[in-house]
Parts: C-alpha cells; sequence; structure tokens
C-alpha cells in the first residue's frame, strides 16, 4: 500500500499543538532521556516507540476507565487508548525532529478501541514516521497475548493486520493532525465504556 501524505509540507509533519504538545516540559524531559545512550535518530525512534509501547498499558488492557487525548497527559498519567499513545508517540519523535504522521484503519472489534470482542468496526489509530525519503508505520497500542508490533523499518510489524473479508480497512492517507472526529470523541468523553460507543468506525 501506498502512503499518502495529506499534505506536501513536511514541516506540519513536525509541529506541535494542543495535543501534539511536545513543547511541553515533561515530553521535553522524557524524549532527552530516552535520546541518552542512543547512536542515531533510528535508535531514538526505536527507543520511544518501545517506551510507549511498553510502559504507558492500554486502558482497555489494563481496565482503566480513564480517557485521555494530550500526549502530556498520556505520558504522565500512563494510560491511553490506542490514539492517545499514537499521540504521545508522535509528540516525542517530533521533539527529536523525526517527521510522524497519523493513520488509521476500520477494524472489526468495536467493544474495546479496535482489540477485539466487539462485532463492529471501529477505527484504529496509529503512527507512521518518515526515515530515507519514506513512510513506515507503527503502531504502540502495546502487546498481549495474540499481539505482537514491533517497531520496524523494513516490513511493518503491526498489532492487527487487516482482514479484507471483514471488510476492514488500512486507510493510506498520513494525517499531520489527529483526524478530527476521532480527536473529537475522545476529548468529550467522560470514561472510556462511553468513548467506545462513539468512536467512528471508518473515516
Amino acid at each position: 500500500m501506498e502512503l499518502i501524505q495529506n499534505t506536501p509540507d513536511l514541516s506540519a509533519y513536525l509541529a506541535a499543538d494542543e495535543v501534539i504538545d511536545h513543547h511541553h516540559p515533561l515530553v521535553r524531559e522524557t524524549a532527552a532521556r530516552l535520546a541518552e545512550g542512543v547512536v542515531d535518530s533510528y535508535g531514538y525512534a526505536r527507543a520511544a516507540y518501545e517506551f510507549v509501547r511498553d510502559t504507558v498499558p492500554h486502558s482497555q488492557d489494563a481496565g482503566d476507565p480513564r480517557v485521555t487525548w494530550r500526549a502530556s497527559d498520556v505520558l504522565e498519567l500512563r494510560t491511553g487508548i490506542c490514539h492517545a499513545k499514537a499521540h504521545a508517540l508522535a509528540a516525542l519523535l517530533r521533539a527529536e525532529d523525526i517527521p510522524t504522521a497519523f493513520c488509521y484503519q476500520s477494524l472489526l472489534h468495536d467493544d474495546d478501541g479496535g482489540d477485539g470482542g466487539g462485532s463492529g468496526h471501529v477505527v484504529h489509530g496509529l503512527v507512521a514516521v518518515r526515515f530515507n525519503g519514506a513512510w513506515h508505520r507503527q503502531d504502540c497500542r502495546g502487546n498481549k497475548p495474540g499481539v505482537d508490533a514491533q517497531f520496524s523499518l523494513d516490513g511493518e510489524r503491526l498489532a492487527f493486520p487487516v482482514d479484507l473479508q471483514s471488510n476492514e480497512v488500512d486507510y493510506p492517507v498520513l494525517y499531520a493532525e489527529p483526524y478530527p472526529v476521532v480527536l473529537s470523541a475522545l476529548k468529550a468523553a467522560p470514561d472510556r465504556p462511553h468513548l467506545w460507543k462513539t468512536l467512528p468506525t471508518a473515516l
């Protein structure tokens, strides 16, 4: 699948805003700590990915009802669904000048945010990083039995390969900002059970 930027301006994939707040002291401190001991930007990207994947539990896996959406809050509270964790990873990567985009899948699981057990579709969030002139998708939602996502620039190692027979979709567009409908659902949700009812099923 060819990944398509929704804006040709690469600087848009480095920007900070209220969601991807990589100017926030906690984001900067976390980025600086992760940068210690790595030899290049590739090593940093892998370290940031593994940090978010492994140290910020997916709220469904952890049974945490809290909803986060701002990158610094995800890092501070150490909880979030796939979209929130993608925001946190994007902030850490952009903090070190690594272009990072938001990308999405529609998966056949609606009761737990794209992670199994549901009967309908829901939009699942991940990121793409740009290295050597190409984009590479990465999914930091967190591993569990049956899910083994890894940072990779040599073939995708995503959490959920799509099943076309189930009408699941890989969306090729790379967004510089989180998709508005997804972000609105995150911001409006008082808790995770409510969020599962309001996340979009497709883009």
